[in-house]
This record gives C-alpha cells, structure tokens and sequence, in this order.
C-alpha cells in the first residue's frame, strides 16, 4: 500500500515511517520542511513532499494515489486559536482524502473520560476529540486511535516522568498525581498504527488502546523510581496546584516547557482508562503485548543509556517557535539583520575541528561564560520558554530538525556548515551559524556568525542590552572552540 505520514518530523511520525518501510509499505511524507526529514536513516526510502495541512492544495497534491493517510499533526498553543486551526486543517484532510479516493485515515488522539462531556475536557483533550469526530464524519473510512500517557524513550510523558522523579526524591505535587491512568508503551502504539493501514473498509470508528497497567501518577513514579534503581521517592499532595501552575513547575524542573506540560497536566485531571480494547479483533495482540508499564520503562531507559534515542517530543516545533524565512531569503531586503561575526584559524584538521562544532550543546556546553548562558537558560525557563534542558538527541551527532537546548538545527552541511534558530523567548528572530573550511595541510579556518532580527523598539533595545557581552560570549566560543579542536582527542595515545 501506499501510505502517507503527516506529522513526520515529530515523535510518533518519525518513528511509524521506518516501521511502515519495514511492513513492505510505500510512504509520502507531508512536511512543512522538508529538509527537517533529509537526515532520517529512511529519508532515502520515502518520497518527501513539501506542504502544510491547513493548505488544501498541498493536501490534494500529497494525498494523490494514496491508499492510507496518517493524520498526525496537532496545533499547540493556548486561547481558542489552536482548537480553530486543529478544527479548520481536519476538515480540509477530511475534504481532500474523500476526493482523492483515499481507502482510510488514521488518526491518533487523546483517550477521553468515559462520562465527562466533552465541553469539561481541557482544550487541548477536547480538541483532539473534535479532530477524531471531524475525520469519522469525512466519507472516509476512519480508525480514531484514543491513547493516554505515552511511555517511549524521548516522548514528552516519559520525559517528565522521567525527570520529576529522578530530580525530586521528595515531591510536593498537585492532587492530579491520584488520578488513574492507563498508560501504553510507544511500541505497541507504533504496531496498532501499522496494523491499522489494513482494516476493512465497513470499519469506521474510535478505539482505545492502553497497556496491561492502570496506574496513579503517583504510581508511575515509585515504579519509575524502582526501574531505575533510584531510592523510593516521598511524594506529598496539595489541592492548591492548578494545572497551570503545575505546567510551570514541571518547566522548571523537567526540560518540558510550560507550553507543553500545561495540555499534559491539563489532561490528567481526568481519569482516562480504556474501556474496550477492540482493536485486538482486527490488529491482534502478539504474545507479549500490550507491553506492561515496567518494561515499557527499562526499555526506554536502556534507549537513553545507549544514546538510541531515534526521536524525541522535541523533534516538533515548540509552541511560539519562530518559522520565519532564513536570514538568507530575499525576503529578508531592507529588513534589519544585526550580526556578530568571528573568524579563526585553526591548527587542526578540517574534520577534527567539524567535530568540535557538531557537538557543541548538551553536556559539552557552549564553550564560552557558562554561567550567562545557564543564567539566559533559566530567564528563558521562567517565561515559559524551552530553557537549556533539551540537551541533544544525540550526543555526536547531528542532523536538520534537532533541538540543541534552546535552538533548533535549520541547515546542517556535514563537515562544512552548522546553522542553529533559536527558539528561546525572544523579541526577534536569531539564529548562530558555525562554519569549517580546509585552508591547507592540517589546518582549517572556522567562521563564526550571530544574527539577530529584532522585532519592535523592543528587539532594538534587547540587541544593544547584550551588545557588550558579545565579546566575551560569542568572542570566547569562537577563542574555545578552537582550542578543543587544536588539543589532542580525550583518550587519543602519542605517537
């Protein structure tokens, strides 16, 4: 069959393509970037097209000789404007797979509450439902996969999990830790997604699907706790934590923004616990699965540990990121376009010196002042933005579409060019562009560039606050970078 993916450029898609791949089928992926997918190990096995799906056009043209479409994309944010673009772009797929002939949709929602109307849900639970009712109702022979907390190495649920537990050996958490859940592990809900391209067309309908285990927030934590060999946590309750507050501790303390972790904490309000589990008629449970909730986590622990992390919740785009045009687009024509640039030469190979640079962030750091970088982290963190938290997917490694703390990979030229957008909280748009070019035998000369498109008198004033920190910031990374790259490897012998 052929099959297309929207959504492939965040966690459950970049992860259903190569399995789609592996089940002998044809993929197409939709992407607003193109480029974001280029680097995925699959990338050369699928037909990448460029569109958005609140673009009927794009739509129609992906959609073309396609038997089953994979709906994967939610809008983020808060206010009503999200559920009116998730409301708005179900409708156009709906529309344009009904014309194109398309024999099924697949869709991955939110599990709901069983007898909670859906106008008491949290926006973004009430919206994933409304996206699923919109699709059923499209002519198109629907599957509505209902899934609560998502437990997979690097999913946004275990990410939280993960460090809330591992950070805090005594808690003091929102009554919303009490509440059941029954959560599933990212390989079952990559099969029933498979599984799901081959339903018969008389099959229109939701399904929830879960693990074997229904627990407490609280009870996730002690296991996590258990699973990985940590002292058993204290966990103490209070009423007065809304979920909106809870969003902004869980950003303060996990590396999930506060835009992020609202619609998570919001949705555990409620009880959501399957109440069927039909999808084992027409996609039958393998022995051994559904996978319980203990190895679900030993298995996403033994992913982070041997850095086999293949996508994480940051692989999307974070709510008030900025996609505008790169600082190279014509677009850009009279617009103001501050830059600091540096340039050294450096005793040391071109390759060498690409591999300082492709792995700058996470636990290597930015090789300049620390503590203003971790101060800028944590300002960012308190005003909901995404912090230094995100570390890196990989810690070698680096390919378009990565988070790197708090910026995004936008262009990557292996072993030549590096060019980071920053999606810290900002009056502007900024990005950091690192370069490598040979100059001759053993040596290299390594090009440094910030560039910063203030929006406003506010991005002005922001520019030439941080003006005068540029030489010890941006001037010292330049100065250490290439002093890593000219001293021998960690561990590397004399000849």
């Amino acid at each position: 069959m052929r099959c297309l993916v929207t959504g492939a450029t965040g966690y459950i898609g970049g992860r259903l393509v190569p399995e789609l791949l592996a089940a002998g089928h044809r993929v197409r992926c939709l992407a607003r970037s193109p480029d974001k997918l280029r680097d995925h190990p699959w990338a050369a096995d699928t037909e990448i097209v460029r569109g958005d799906v609140t673009d009927a056009d794009s739509v129609a043209d992906a959609l073309a000789g396609v038997d089953v479409a994979y709906y994967l994309v939610h809008a983020l944010g808060t206010g009503d404007g999200f559920e009116r673009t998730d409301r708005e772009a179900a409708t156009i797929f709906g529309e344009q797979a009904r014309r194109a002939g398309v024999r099924r949709i697949v869709y991955l929602g939110g599990l709901t509450p069983k007898g909670v109307p859906e106008r008491e849900l949290s926006p973004h639970l009430r919206s994933r439902a409304e996206v699923g009712h919109i699709l059923l109702a499209s002519g198109v022979p629907t599957t509505v996969l209902r899934a609560a907390v998502i437990i997979g190495s690097g999913s946004a649920s275990f990410e939280m999990l993960r460090y809330l537990t591992e950070r805090l050996p005594v808690m003091v958490t929102p009554s919303w830790v009490r509440t059941r859940i029954q959560p599933v592990a990212v390989r079952d809900v990559l099969r029933v997604l498979v599984g799901s391209a081959t339903m018969p067309t008389d099959v229109s309908r939701a399904f929830d699907i879960g693990g074997p285990d229904v627990l407490t927030y609280q009870d996730m934590m002690v296991r996590y706790a258990a699973a990985a060999r940590l002292p058993r946590r204290l966990v103490l309750t209070v009423p007065m934590l809304s979920p909106r507050l809870s969003s902004h501790w869980v950003g303060l303390v996990t590396p999930v923004p506060a835009s992020i972790a609202r619609p998570l904490c919001e949705s555990l309000r409620h009880e959501v616990v399957c109440h069927e589990h039909d999808i084992a008629d027409w996609v039958p449970d393998p022995p051994g699965t559904p996978i319980g909730f203990d190895e679900a986590v030993t298995l996403a622990l033994r992913r982070v540990q041997e850095a086999q992390v293949a996508t994480r919740w940051s692989s999307a785009a974070v709510p008030g990121a900025p996609s505008d045009p790169l600082p190279t687009d014509p677009d850009w024509a009279g617009g103001s376009l501050y830059t600091d640039e540096r340039e050294r030469l450096v005793d040391a190979s071109p390759q060498r010196l690409w591999e300082v640079v492709e792995g700058i962030g996470g636990e290597h750091g930015w090789y300049s002042f620390p503590l203003a970088w971790a101060v800028r982290g944590g300002l960012d963190r308190l005003m909901g933005g995404v912090g230094l938290r995100r570390g890196r997917r990989d810690a070698a490694h680096l390919r378009a579409g990565d988070s790197l703390d708090f910026w995004r990979v936008e262009a990557i030229e292996p072993g030549r060019l590096l060019r980071l957008r920053a999606e810290m909280r900002l009056p502007g748009l900024a990005w950091l562009e690192l370069s490598v070019e040979p100059v001759g035998a053993g040596r290299s000369r390594y090009r440094q560039r910030a560039l910063f498109h203030p929006r406003g008198l506010a991005g002005q004033a922001y520019w030439w606050s941080v003006a005068p920190f540029h030489t010890v910031v941006f001037g010292g990374m330049a100065r250490n970078i290439a002093a890593t790259a000219e001293r021998p490897r960690p561990g590397a012998g004399t000849a």
